[in-house]
């Protein structure tokens, strides 16, 4: 066949071409840009992905493990042992690495470089995972999660253990400074541990276990790969424009590992264990006790025994173990007003324009029927959907705007609709809505009460009612978790105290909102979808030239704004100039007499 008059394609369609086929062979992560390739960046809705920027700017080092737990306790109901172990070991892993920046030191590899490894113990559906992405969100590091079971001895889908550290690479928007402080989440790690009924050695989960052991303490990890594109394509184009080859690497001496794993039959070799220590000692061996009293002994032994290398073992000397939830633990994650399940509930039903609540009998109900499914707080998701989806699905076609959740609804889903839907709500079923909401409304109140000493401490604002009544009502109005509604009002409480110290330096007037003022500039803020500053010039613009001339005329340079002179701006300015009039003049800087 004669190729010599075949058409070669121009630039454009080669790259639609070769868009083409990555796209059939690599998904639309991988876009063309000429006349570079490079990878296309993901956008996900919502704030479930935080995209960092400026590296360790954005790392809360200085966090206390005190501060830490606090939060972790606004999020995740019980664990109480295990978010200490987490908040206390995680916040002395990155104060650490904190110390020996602020010195200028690096440990020297093997010396001093023991990390906090944490292994998190525990059944299914206790919010092991759930754990470790508030503390990454309130550190803000990056942070990725794998699979235990995907893993091999010479790699999983195609790759090594080490795609981990380069998904935190990922994570972190290519900034490898961030990256270096990211958190790498290793679930199901019970499943690599070597099988007790097999002769010899198990060969494959011991080598992923070997495999991790580098990463897990210090290692340089190449960025690039053969097996991946992306990175191939980007080393041909540095070397195409520089003539060099770039080599990137990322130490994982500063990233922090946690695994976890619900680790089923441990509690033989802990009872095993403890028994013949109580036998030798005591000679009554304790083979009745509570299998949740078992576990909160385990120890590094028993891991050996159950498969694991004892090399690997020694990478994570943190054991953290998380219990079992029951029936009233699951209410209490229902009744959590920052639990994403009732959250989301919320927002699929405010999609359709409905308001929907809950009956407190029925949330019990909900619970006791997840705690059957012994699959922890999962089993509420999916206990809430069977209850809820044909009214999910019927309700936007009606008039009903507003939908109470009763025990009834919960125990018969179809017959409660049915009702719903053949004619308008009985009174009684719009007053228990009513209450309903009231006492969702009291709880909210509440819980923001139970934050007051943390609002002083951390905005030096006082909490008042009406600053509650605004977090409640951001709360419902958007249906975010509380904490997002209490940080926005905090938030703006403090732009608007900087912008009384930022007009203080430029134009050496001290001008003070009282408090009832603030309120009013917060709630302008909110109404208008703007921020406390912009609140603050639109007020001002009009006072300052005023202000100056008093301040030249009597050498007055502190002024108060109440609520009534910031509705009444007019009248307060005529106030000042008629109170300006009777005082002597004085030359800027003269102090005055009193009397």
């Amino acid at each position: 066949m004669d190729d010599t008059n075949t058409k070669f394609p121009d630039q454009k369609e080669l790259e639609k071409e070769l868009s083409e086929y990555l796209a059939k062979k690599y998904g639309d992560r991988v876009k063309i840009i000429s006349p570079f390739i490079m990878p296309k960046p993901v956008v996900e809705e919502g704030p479930a992905k935080v995209r960092h920027a400026g590296g360790t700017g954005k790392i809360n080092f200085n966090l206390k493990p005190e501060e830490l737990e606090d939060y972790l306790n606004e999020y995740v109901v019980k664990q109480e042992t295990a978010k200490s172990i987490l908040a206390t070991k995680i916040c002395t892993h990155f104060n650490r690495i904190r110390y020996l920046q602020d010195q200028g030191r690096v440990p020297d590899p093997g010396i001093g470089s023991i990390k906090n490894n944490i292994i998190l113990i525990g059944p299914t559906g206790v919010g092991k995972t759930y754990l470790v992405k508030l503390i990454a969100k309130k550190l803000g590091v990056p942070f990725v999660k794998g699979d235990a079971t995907k893993f091999s001895e010479t790699g999983y889908v195609g790759g090594d253990v080490e795609d981990l550290v380069r998904d935190l690479v990922y994570e972190a928007d290519d900034d490898l400074e961030l990256a270096q402080f990211g958190i790498i989440y290793i679930d199901e790690i019970d499943k690599i541990a070597a099988s007790g009924n097999l002769i010899g050695p198990d060969v494959s989960r011991s080598g992923v276990q070997r495999a991790l052991l580098k990463p897990m303490e210090e290692t340089e990890v190449d960025l690039k790969t053969p097996h991946d594109p992306i990175s191939q394509i980007q080393a041909i184009e540095h070397y195409r424009r520089t003539g060099k080859r770039e080599k990137r690497t990322l130490n994982t001496r500063n990233i922090l590992f946690i695994v976890s794993g619900a680790f089923n039959g441990l509690e033989k070799f802990i009872k095993d264990r403890l028994a013949k220590q109580e036998i030798g000692f005591h000679g009554q061996p304790r083979s009745k006790k509570r299998d949740r009293e078992f576990w909160r002994q385990v120890n590094a032994e028993d891991l050996i025994k159950y498969g694991f290398e004892s090399e690997f073992v020694g990478r994570l000397p943190v054991i953290a173990v998380l219990e079992e939830l029951t029936a009233d633990d699951l209410y209490e994650i229902l009744k959590n007003p920052n639990n994403p399940i009732i959250i989301s509930k919320k927002r699929d039903f405010r999609a359709y324009g409905i308001d929907i609540k809950f009956e407190d009998r029925a949330l019990h109900l909900l619970a006791e029927k997840a705690a059957q499914e012994r699959t922890g707080a999962r089993g509420l998701v999916s206990v809430i959907e069977k209850s809820l989806i044909q009214f999910e699905k019927c309700l936007p076609s009606s008039e009903i705007k507003e939908f109470l959740v009763t025990p009834e609804v919960v125990a018969h889903p179809e017959e409660q609709l049915q009702l719903l839907l053949a004619g308008p709500p009985k009174s009684d079923l719009m007053d228990r809505f009513k209450a309903a909401a009231d006492q969702e409304l009291a709880l909210l109140k509440a819980s923001v009460w139970r934050r007051e000493h943390e609002l002083l401490r951390r905005f030096h604002m006082p909490l008042t009612d009406y600053r509650v009544e605004l977090m409640v009502d951001q709360y419902l109005r958007w249906d975010c978790d509380l904490l997002t509604a209490f940080d926005q009002i905090s938030r703006l409480y403090q732009q608007v105290r900087r912008f009384e110290g930022k007009f203080a330096q430029e134009h050496r007037i001290h001008l003070t909102f009282v408090e009832e003022a603030v309120d009013e500039i917060m709630r302008r803020a909110l109404a208008g979808g703007t921020t406390a500053r912009v609140i603050c010039e639109g007020f001002v613009k009009d006072l300052e030239y005023a202000l100056k001339l008093v301040r030249d005329r009597t050498a007055q340079d502190s002024f108060l704004l109440s609520l009534a002179d910031l509705l009444d701006l007019d009248g307060f300015l005529n106030r000042l100039f008629q109170e300006s009039l009777h005082q002597p003049i004085l030359a800027a800087g003269t102090p005055r007499t009193e009397g």
